[in-house]
C-alpha cells in the first residue's frame, strides 16, 4: 500500500505541474490532492466542499425496501416486535403495544411464526422501472439522487459478498443501487447511497424478546433464533441500548459493510443517519471515501459525505431531517425529509407541490440542499397523486430555476413574518414546511442579479421593504427588474426605503414567484 501510495503520489504532482503549465487557475490547484485522509481527525481540514454539491441544491431520495411492503411507514421490522413498546431514553417498557405490532398479529401471525425476515421475500419490486423513474426525476429538476443502500433492518440493497440478507440473493433478486447508479449515470445526474446500518444494532434488539402476556407469553420472537442473527443481530448488552451500539465487534461489521459499499459503487454522496459513528472506525469510513473518490476523480476530491454532526467544521455537509437551519449557513449544508412518511403507508398525507417548492427556496436562500424522499409503492412504482406532485414541480423549475442552481445566498435570506416567527423542526433547525404569506420573500444571488422569490401568489403590487436605495441591506442602485418566465416589460420603482413593483398584467400560473433583479 505504501508503495502504490508513492506512484500515486508522483502522479499527482505530474497532474500538478500539468495543469499549472496548462493554465489552470489557482481555485483549480487548490482541489488537486493526494489519498492521503486518515482517521485522525485534524486530517479532514484538508477537505473542501465541491461546487457540484454546492451548484446543485436539489436531490431526490428513494428510501425505499422490504419495510414497504406491510404498506404501515416508517420502522415496521422494528415495531412489527413491540408487544410492548420500550422506551429508547431509558429502555423500559410502557405497557403498550404498538399499532404496527397489532397489525402484523392480524395480517401474519405471531412474529415467532412469521418474522421480518419472511416479509423480505414478499418484496420483489416487480413494477419497479429506474429508467423510467431516473427520466422523470431529472426533468423535475434533480441534480443528483440518492439510492437507500441499508436501512435500520439491515437488509442490503446491493450485491453484497459479505452479507446474505441482500436484495439480489433474496426480494427482488436485482442489484438495486447498482441499477439506480446507472440511471442516474444515463440521465447525468450525480449519484450518492444512504446507509442506516450504525443504529440497526440496538434497533433490532426487540426482535429478541417475547410477548410479555397473552397466549404466547415468554415464546421467544424469530431474532431471538441463531440462525438469523446475521439479519436481526446478537443481543446487545443490557446497558447497551442508545441510538448507536458500544460493541467494538458491531463497530468492525458496520465498518466492513460501508467499505463494500464504497469500493463497489464509488457514490459521489455518502449519507449516514446520526451523527459520523463509532469514533475512530467512523473516521476510518470516511478517510476511506474521500481517499477512494481523489483516486477516482484523477487527484480531485468530489465526494460529499452528510451526517447529523451539529459541527462540521467544514470536515463533511451538516444533515438537518425533517427540518432547517434558521439563517445563512457559512458552510454548506442539507435537509433530509420525505413528500409523505418515510415509507409507503395506506392513506398517508403528502406535501403539496407548493410546499416542495417553497421548501427548496427557503433551504437554498440559506445556502442549503434539499434531499426530498419520493414515496414508492411496494411495487416500485409510483401513485398517481405522487407524480401529480412532482408533474407541479417539472413545470415550476424550468423557468424559475435560474434563480435555484448555482447561486449563493445574498446578504441576507428574505424579510417578511416567516423570518420573524420560525418554529422548530422535528429534528433540529426550524420547520421544513410551513405558511407563507405574500409578504414572504427569498432571496438569491448569482454575480450582480439578485432573484427575488415571492413565497406565495401575489395579487396587487408588490412591495420589498429590504431593496430600497438607502435600506441598510441593500446600499445601491437597481438596474433592472424582470420576472422569470414573461417577456412582459416589469413597471417598478427604488424609493428610499423599498423596491415597488408594480402588478404584471399577466400573473403566473404557479404561486411561486420570482423576480432577477440586477443591481449596479
Amino acid at each position: 500500500m505504501t508503495v502504490n501510495l508513492k506512484i500515486y503520489g508522483y502522479l499527482i504532482l505530474i497532474i500538478f505541474l500539468t495543469g499549472a503549465c496548462c493554465g489552470k487557475t489557482e481555485k483549480e490547484e487548490e482541489n488537486i490532492f493526494s489519498p492521503s485522509f486518515t482517521s485522525d481527525i485534524e486530517s479532514f481540514r484538508a477537505y473542501k466542499y465541491p461546487e457540484w454539491f454546492r451548484d446543485a441544491k436539489f436531490g431526490i431520495w428513494s428510501h425505499w425496501g422490504p419495510q414497504a411492503v406491510p404498506r404501515q411507514g416508517d420502522w415496521y421490522a422494528r415495531k412489527m416486535y413491540e408487544s410492548d413498546i420500550y422506551n429508547r431514553q431509558t429502555n423500559q417498557p410502557t405497557g403498550k403495544p404498538s399499532r404496527e405490532y397489532l397489525y402484523h398479529l392480524e395480517h401474519y401471525g405471531h412474529p415467532s411464526k412469521f418474522g421480518y425476515k419472511d416479509i423480505i421475500p414478499l418484496w420483489k419490486a416487480e413494477r419497479w422501472d429506474p429508467e423510467k423513474l431516473m427520466a422523470l426525476y431529472r426533468r423535475v429538476g434533480a441534480k443528483y439522487f440518492v439510492s437507500m443502500a441499508s436501512h435500520h433492518d439491515n437488509f442490503f440493497l446491493w450485491d453484497s459478498k459479505i452479507h446474505r440478507w441482500n436484495s439480489v440473493q433474496m426480494g427482488p433478486m436485482k442489484d438495486v443501487v447498482g441499477l439506480w447508479q446507472a440511471a442516474a449515470t444515463k440521465e447525468g445526474l450525480k449519484f450518492g447511497v444512504s446507509e442506516h446500518l450504525g443504529a440497526s444494532y440496538t434497533w433490532f434488539q426487540p426482535s429478541h424478546r417475547s410477548d410479555p402476556s397473552g397466549p404466547m407469553k415468554g415464546v421467544p420472537y424469530d431474532g431471538a433464533n441463531p440462525e438469523y442473527q446475521d439479519l436481526y443481530h446478537k443481543p446487545t448488552a443490557p446497558d447497551d441500548f442508545a441510538w448507536l451500539t458500544k460493541d467494538t465487534a458491531n463497530h468492525q461489521n458496520w465498518l466492513r459493510s460501508i467499505t463494500e459499499l464504497i469500493d463497489l459503487y464509488h457514490p459521489d454522496l455518502l449519507y449516514t443517519d446520526g451523527e459520523l459513528p463509532f469514533g475512530e472506525t467512523g473516521r476510518t469510513m470516511l478517510a476511506h471515501l474521500y481517499n477512494e473518490d481523489i483516486i477516482k476523480n484523477d487527484g480531485r476530491l468530489e465526494a460529499v459525505y452528510t451526517c447529523k454532526h451539529l459541527a462540521s467544521d467544514g470536515r463533511w455537509v451538516r444533515d438537518i431531517e425533517r427540518g432547517a437551519m434558521d439563517t445563512i449557513s457559512v458552510d454548506p449544508w442539507q435537509t433530509d425529509t420525505s413528500i409523505g412518511d418515510w415509507y409507503y403507508r395506506t392513506g398517508q398525507k403528502y406535501m403539496t407541490g407548493t410546499e416542495v417548492i417553497q421548501m427548496l427556496i427557503d433551504i437554498v436562500s440559506k445556502n442549503g440542499n434539499l434531499l426530498l424522499n419520493v414515496v414508492q409503492t411496494p411495487e416500485g412504482d409510483l401513485e398517481q397523486d405522487v407524480i401529480d406532485i412532482l408533474e407541479e414541480i417539472a413545470e415550476w423549475t424550468p423557468v424559475n430555476g435560474e434563480g435555484i442552481y448555482g447561486t449563493r445566498p445574498w446578504k441576507i435570506y428574505g424579510e417578511g413574518p416567516s423570518t420573524i416567527r420560525q418554529e422548530k423542526g422535528r429534528f433540529g433547525g426550524v420547520k421544513d414546511v410551513r405558511p407563507y404569506t405574500r409578504e414572504d420573500f427569498r432571496f438569491t444571488s448569482r454575480g450582480d442579479t439578485l432573484y427575488a422569490f415571492c413565497m406565495d401568489r401575489f395579487k396587487g403590487d408588490i412591495i420589498i421593504k429590504s431593496l430600497g436605495k438607502k435600506t441598510p441591506v441593500t446600499g445601491t442602485r437597481i438596474r433592472s427588474v424582470s420576472l422569470l418566465g414573461s417577456d412582459e416589460k416589469i413597471k417598478w420603482k427604488q424609493s428610499d426605503d423599498a423596491l415597488l413593483i408594480t402588478q404584471p398584467e399577466k400573473l403566473p400560473q404557479w404561486r411561486v414567484a420570482a423576480f432577477r433583479i440586477k443591481l449596479k
